[in-house]
């Protein structure tokens, strides 16, 4: 018989009389899949598509064939020196050896799962912060240039024994070795070495934040990951033998939880949305005949994947399987929860988490009341509350309820802190409370509702300006499908809101009825923006989510080569690129080709005249 799930706070409360400690069934992640595993050996664990289009051909794995893989591959790196301290990195894109992979490194060593896309710079020093000893990477592969990128930065990786090449030849010259070529040559009954697991002892090393300067990296120890596979789990939110789409990337916090750890834990059924997942546009084509095929019953999503699918028609697919889909990353329009709950006839069920809480910290029961907006109750065992703290980040008092102040978290699924200390200053008001740089309030009924993270307000002469009080009314008009407002530098009040835009394909909106709109709907004056701009394509992160400091950078471009256009006749060329600066949070670098009347000194002093009263650090650079 089923535990009755989470419908309330008050049965989050009523759970918690019964020691986290006699709950869990295992104490490190190997343990814990091989439990699901036991449940239903022969039942399916993985379905991959290679792409939308081959909806109906998927290569599929069982729970026994699973397990034998992770086996094969911990045996793999424990063959190839790995201990319980070393760092292994994968550079994949979700394929089924990127699980077999993960899961078995968390057996014998550490995991670093990278982002693939970033710069080859930016890989190099993730992979160097965290003294990474065996790489595995793509290889040469049509469409991608993953394997490229490693020849280009390997000579600056002297740490790095080994690396792994995934659909890719061994080469023992310069020790590479060839994963699918070696590793059915490995025990795939169990694991050939014997290690008793700490649950204090690391098991992942995920970036996070930003990509220049020294690499923000967070440890999570294996209690840090079994604990947020229970705590899922304690709202229900699917059963063994249920079916849950993952088109989040494996290097992504909750692809690996909610797409992988946890429904193998409990003997579910995950199919692999292609090796781009939702950035496949066969995957999004075809996304109510993959529901039907595999009688799915949730995914997980981000706003701007909602937004998207409402333009997919359904045609005559049977999507009755759907129970829910679960929405994080970023806030959820209550317009448009409300537009796709209409169409899709399923709960929306928006939660909050972070890669340094292990994913998840609160959720809509999935079994109880949905507040459209809120990101829930928090998850048994693990505490969130509202902290009033001061100028230093400390705690000062608890919030009332209703009153907003900081966003913070504590319990077994709360990561230690940063690799590097120095980005741990201010992190923990309390001891063992993270602060998450989020704001938020609490209600009388136990929900947490988000109102801003306070390096995205919009700071206009003192006042603080969420984006949400423009983003939500854009969000009203039916042919929005991606909205984003961020600060535009002001000479005179530091920054005033714009909005950026994207259509639905055929849309007639102009920026003009936009901005009509925005007029009568933003409920706060000062919130309504100095522009609307209409833009093709809002840049998105890797999961969905709305780059907004790319956004930010767009525009502050924007405005300083407004501001230097009046340099054309003391120079030949002017090139303003904008960008993330580990000090000053943004910073434009000015590059200037002086004409051959002009002096450095004279056009220094005159970008300072024009500059000089904006917020945003610059840097010019005088070519002779």
């Amino acid at each position: 018989m089923k535990e009755k799930g989470i419908s309330s706070y008050a049965d989050v409360l009523a759970y918690e009389k019964t020691p986290f400690e006699k709950r869990l069934k295992a104490t490190n992640t190997y343990d814990m899949i091989k439990h699901g595993t036991s449940l239903d050996p022969d039942s399916p664990a993985l379905s991959f598509l290679l792409s939308g289009e081959h909806y109906n051909d998927p290569i599929q794995v069982n729970h026994r064939d699973l397990m034998a893989n992770i086996n094969r591959a911990a045996n793999l790196f424990h063959d190839l020196g790995v201990g319980p301290n070393d760092v292994v990195s994968f550079l994949l894109p979700s394929i089924p050896q990127a699980q077999y992979i993960f899961w078995g490194t968390e057996a014998v060593g550490i995991i670093n799962p990278i982002n693939p896309l970033l710069e080859s710079e930016t890989l190099r020093d993730i992979l160097q912060a965290a003294g990474t000893k065996v790489l595995v990477s793509l290889g040469e592969y049509p469409g991608t240039d993953i394997w490229q990128k490693v020849e280009s930065i390997r000579k600056e990786l002297p740490k790095v024994e080994t690396i792994v090449r995934v659909m890719g030849p061994s080469d023992e010259k310069n020790n590479i070795v060839g994963f699918d070529e070696v590793i059915n040559n490995y025990n795939g009954e169990c694991l050939d070495f014997s290690r008793q697991i700490d649950p204090d002892e690391i098991a992942s090393i995920l970036h996070t934040g930003g990509t220049t300067g020294t690499p923000k990296l967070a440890p999570r120890s294996h209690m840090n990951e079994i604990s947020m596979a229970f705590l899922v789990g304690t709202h229900n939110v699917f059963f063994k033998g249920d079916t849950v789409l993952g088109g989040l990337p494996l290097f992504h916090n909750y692809g690996l939880m909610g797409t992988g750890l946890y429904p193998f834990s409990i003997g579910a059924h995950v199919v692999m949305l292609s090796p781009m997942g939702y950035r496949d546009p066969t995957v999004l084509q075809n996304f109510w005949k993959i529901v039907e095929r595999y009688q799915a019953a949730s995914f997980p999503a981000v706003p701007t994947l909602l937004s998207m699918l409402l333009e997919i028609p359904k045609d005559n697919a049977d999507i009755s399987s759907l129970r829910f889909a679960i929405c994080g990353a970023a806030p959820l329009s209550v317009e448009l929860a409300h537009r796709f709950e209409e169409y899709a006839g399923i709960k929306v069920v928006e939660g909050y988490g972070l890669t340094e809480g292990t994913t998840g910290s609160s959720i809509n029961p999935v079994n109880g009341i949905v507040k459209i907006g809120s990101v829930g109750i928090r998850w048994p065992y693990q505490d969130m509350k509202i902290f009033i703290t001061d100028d230093g980040g400390k705690f000062a008092r608890e919030a009332e309820t209703d009153e907003i102040g900081t966003v913070c978290i504590k319990g077994p699924n709360v990561f230690k802190g940063y690799m590097e200390e120095r980005h741990n200053k201010n992190l923990w008001p309390k001891p063992g409370w993270l602060n998450t740089g989020d704001m938020g309030r609490q209600d009388s009924d136990g929900y947490f509702w988000i109102t801003g993270r306070k390096k995205e307000l919009i700071i206009r002469g003192g006042h603080n300006i969420d984006p949400a009080l423009v983003e939500e009314p854009l969000y009203q008009l039916p042919d929005v499908q991606v909205a984003a407002a961020v600060g535009r530098p002001d000479a005179r009040v530091g920054e005033v809101p714009v909005a950026y835009v994207q259509l639905a394909e055929g849309s007639v909106l102009t920026a003009d009825k936009i901005m009509q709109h925005l007029e009568k709907t933003v409920g706060e004056r000062a919130a309504i923006p100095k522009e609307v701009i209409i833009i093709d394509e809002v840049p998105l992160t890797t999961v969905g989510k709305v780059f907004k400091p790319a956004l930010k950078w767009k525009t502050i471009k924007k405005v300083y080569q407004s501001e230097l256009q009046t340099l054309v006749d003391v120079t030949e060329s002017v090139d303003i690129q904008v960008g993330e600066d580990k000090v000053h949070g943004s910073l434009a670098t000015i590059t200037i080709k002086p004409s051959s009347n002009a002096s450095a000194d004279e056009i220094k002093k005159k970008v300072d005249g024009l500059l000089g009263n904006y917020t945003v650090r610059y840097r010019v650079i005088i070519l002779s």
